[in-house]
């Protein structure tokens, strides 16, 4: 038997049968092979009058011929009766057929044909093959890009590839380059003159049943058969047995339940443009009353490119199923919707939502729907340009889940009794339950005035988004607020794991991902890890005016930690338009104070003085919070520093400092560090409290502000000694992440500082020893201990000590 794809010749004597689908070559083959012998040849045409045959037959054995049939498949019974007896009689003979037996008499001859030679079963041609069928019409050294194009669009079959390499010699070929987008238009003469002469040929012999189910097989789709035979409007025994026809007549290729491609070109081509539409529609429809899922169900359609009415709603269908979990793709189905003749009205709102979560830019004027979708939009709009004040009048009045995220809207423009009014209507409204996850975070918003409160409500409203998404556009994710909240406690270490698990997680979509990222660097940047920050901070687009000015705070803060100017003044020169918006929040509330802090250090405060005015009042409408009270305190604490103004600072320093007793670790030891400058400003200074303040600092993830001080304190004392001392300590808080380097910033590699401190816990010295050699207060040590265990991922102290013994460096 001849190997698939294969075109060997047998001897000379042998008698074959070659089986083949119509267009794979049988004929071609049996001239081959007749023009291969060394006796004289008889060819019997069949169908044939049994006269005719007998005498066919009596000249061969007169004349020691053998006998040839092609397409025997065509005869009657009577003629493949006396071709048997002839082969028994020992008549060399040599048939080609179909496949498919169905008749008995025809099985006999093939039975007793094949006892006296080989079969030769004809399949797809491989690629070389192929080559031949191509170079064999007049193509010289075909490229193996345009055999390959032949064979996938012929599949394999030898005429269909013969009329396409044709085309080729020509100068052009219409081809299927892939299963089911036909690579050329379906107007009238784009496909070979002969391939589609040959198509409709075996189209006229079909039934008008098998008519219309090839016509749906033309467009390539890979549905099942109760889909083809609804959209044609037959049995499935009918699909069925047009299917077997089709393969018999080489427009299925063998072993393929799909129509050749180039076979389904040919029989578009020849579709009327209004008739082709409406099988288009049967097919859309009968896909829709199948109850396939609608994703699927538009692939297929678009796979195929159909462009009607009903396709329209299945791309419709496919983008509101899409919105919220790929909103890029939901964009993309929305605007096929509309080439398929959807009414623009009819996906603008969808659009919209799916394109705010993307950072798009969206205009709702014009935009109709649901008022409550429509709220939640224009508020996450809003919110992405800082403008949470509008985002809290959009979801005023609105519905759940709009209700849970005004709740948010208020708290962030510093009004706890509505945020606290909106979460309790999430909570009691009867028209529908809010998602845990907006549920949490409405909680967490009327608990506005302890942030620490807040955290955990914040942690369980992202886990919950991380779970079950919520169908809705988030003016800002539970993760980025619970970040920023977390970072306000100085808790750097909940608002990396809520980042990162949000970047995992992918919630709130691609915009939303951009903002994760910023707000990681940001929040490693705060707590002294500047490399690491850098390596989090990939190029990228930011979209919204919310992440613009958190992308120049980052920038300005990295310069300012660094004591470029030059990158200070272009960070701001970046910003300074948005902040002439005054589009002020507490969320952001340290954002601002690294922009407000360039700004004075720039001598640039008369621009930001009004960010700072908004920003008293929103903490004065919130109720002068304590800690909201000692975060814009610092603000103005570091302001004065900038500008040398002790009055002011010890005035500012003062009054933090008393909120401070309100309030948590990080603030008070802010307090702290607040009176310690007012006092430095004057040259009053205390070696062991500044020492011990900074270590404060350092520890409640402020190590930048922690050096400052001390560096500025050592500046200003008249004790040579303690400057020293003071200026190793400043080096030592400052000096985890600081001076580039590769191995720095990264998990498990611990700095040169670092190493230093390990080498003596390994020697069993205590904290205050170790503080005393290096210059460093207790709290300092304990501050790089705790980020070293962080590093080496050690949860106990033997694993710990295990790990330090283990680092390139500690031991000698």
């Amino acid at each position: 038997m001849q190997a698939q794809g294969q075109m060997t010749n047998p001897g000379a004597d042998a008698t074959t049968v070659i089986v083949g689908v119509d267009g794979a070559g049988r004929s071609r083959r049996i001239r081959d092979l007749a023009a291969a012998l060394d006796r004289p040849v008889r060819w019997v045409a069949l169908p044939s009058s049994d006269a005719d045959l007998d005498l066919v037959l009596t000249d061969a054995r007169a004349a020691g011929a053998v006998v040839i049939v092609d397409d025997a498949h065509h005869g009657q019974p009577s003629s493949w009766r006396a071709l048997a007896e002839a082969a028994r009689a020992g008549q060399a003979m040599l048939i080609a057929r179909r496949p498919v037996i169905r008749a008995a008499e025809l099985a006999d001859l093939d039975q007793v044909v094949a006892a006296a030679g080989m079969v030769d079963q004809l399949g797809p041609l491989d690629a070389a093959g192929v080559a031949a069928v191509v170079t064999e019409a007049g193509v010289l050294e075909p490229d193996e890009d345009t055999i390959e194009e032949i064979r996938t669009a012929s599949g394999g079959m030898a005429a269909v590839a013969a009329s396409l390499a044709t085309a080729t010699s020509g100068g052009s070929i219409a081809t299927a380059t892939s299963r089911g987008s036909i690579a050329t238009t379906t107007s009238r003469g784009s496909v070979p003159a002969a391939l589609r002469a040959r198509v409709q040929r075996r189209l006229a012999g079909l039934p008008a049943d098998g008519t219309a189910v090839t016509q749906v097989l033309a467009l390539l789709l890979d549905v099942p058969d109760s889909v083809v035979a609804r959209a044609a409007g037959v049995t499935l025994a009918t699909v069925a047995d047009t299917s077997n026809v089709l393969q018999e007549l080489g427009m299925i290729a063998p072993g393929s339940a799909s129509m050749i491609p180039a076979v389904a070109a040919a029989i578009l081509t020849d579709l009327p443009v209004v008739v082709r539409r409406q099988l288009q529609d049967r097919v859309a429809t009968a896909l829709l009353d199948s109850g396939a899922d609608p994703l699927l169900v538009s692939v297929q359609l678009r796979r195929a490119r159909v462009q009607t009415p009903t396709a329209a709603v299945a791309y419709t269908h496919a983008a509101d199923h899409l919105r919220f979990r790929d909103p890029g793709a939901a964009v993309s189905w929305y605007d096929a919707a509309v080439e398929a003749g959807a009414q623009p009205a009819a996906v603008d709102l969808g659009r919209a939502e799916a394109a705010t979560q993307l950072g798009i830019p969206v205009d709702l004027t014009g935009v109709s729907g649901d008022p409550a979708r429509l709220a939640i939009v224009g508020a996450a709009i809003a919110a992405q340009q800082g403008r949470w004040d509008r985002a809290a009048e959009a979801l005023a009045d609105a519905d759940q889940p709009g209700a849970a995220l005004a709740a948010v809207a208020w708290a962030a423009t510093g009004q706890p009794e509505r945020a606290g009014h909106a979460a309790r209507r999430a909570r009691t409204k009867p028209s529908g339950r809010t998602p845990e996850a907006l549920a949490r975070l409405a909680e967490a918003a009327a608990g506005l005035a302890k942030p620490e409160a807040m955290l955990p409500l914040l942690i369980e409203s992202a886990e919950a988004a991380q779970r079950t998404p919520p169908d809705v556009v988030l003016p800002d994710s539970p993760h980025a607020l619970g970040a920023l909240v977390a970072g306000l406690t100085g808790d750097v270490s909940t608002a990396e794991r809520l980042l990162l698990a949000g970047l995992a997680a992918g919630v709130g979509g691609p915009v939303t991902a951009r903002r994760h990222q910023l707000l990681l660097a940001f929040t490693r940047m705060r707590a002294g890890r500047y490399d690491s920050a850098a390596a989090e901070l990939a190029p990228g687009p930011d979209p919204t005016a919310r992440d613009q000015l958190l992308a120049a705070a980052l920038a300005a803060g990295m310069a300012r930690r660094s004591g470029d100017v030059a990158r200070m003044r272009e960070a701001w020169n970046g910003v300074e338009a948005q902040l002439a918006r005054r589009a002020v929040d507490l969320f952001a509330i340290e954002v601002l104070e690294e922009l407000v802090v360039t700004a004075a250090r720039l001598r640039q405060m008369v621009r930001a003085r009004p960010v700072m005015d908004v920003l008293d009042d929103v903490v004065a409408r919130a109720g002068d919070p304590p800690t909201w009270v000692v975060a814009v305190g610092w603000i103005r604490v570091q302001v004065a520093v900038a500008h040398e103004d002790a009055a002011t600072a010890a005035t500012v320093a003062g009054e933090l400092a008393t909120a401070a007793t309100l309030a948590g670790p990080r603030q008070r030891a802010q307090g702290a560090a607040a009176l310690a400058w007012a006092d430095v400003l004057v040259g009053k200074v205390d070696v062991d409290r500044v020492c011990s303040v900074a270590g404060d600092l350092a520890t409640n993830q402020l190590p930048w502000d922690a050096s400052r001080l001390v560096g500025q304190a050592a500046i200003r004392t008249t004790d040579a000694a303690a400057a020293r001392r003071m200026l190793e300590h400043a080096r030592g808080l400052s000096a985890a992440e600081v001076g580039g380097g590769e191995q720095r910033g990264r998990a498990g590699v611990l700095s040169e500082r670092e190493i230093t401190v390990g080498r003596m816990v390994l020697e069993g010295r205590t904290q205050r020893e170790i503080g005393s050699q290096l210059y460093l207060s207790p709290k300092t040590v304990e501050h790089h201990v705790a980020r070293m265990r962080t590093k080496l991922d050690a949860s106990s102290r033997a694993e710990f000590l295990a790990a330090l013994r283990k680092h390139p460096g500690v031991v000698a």
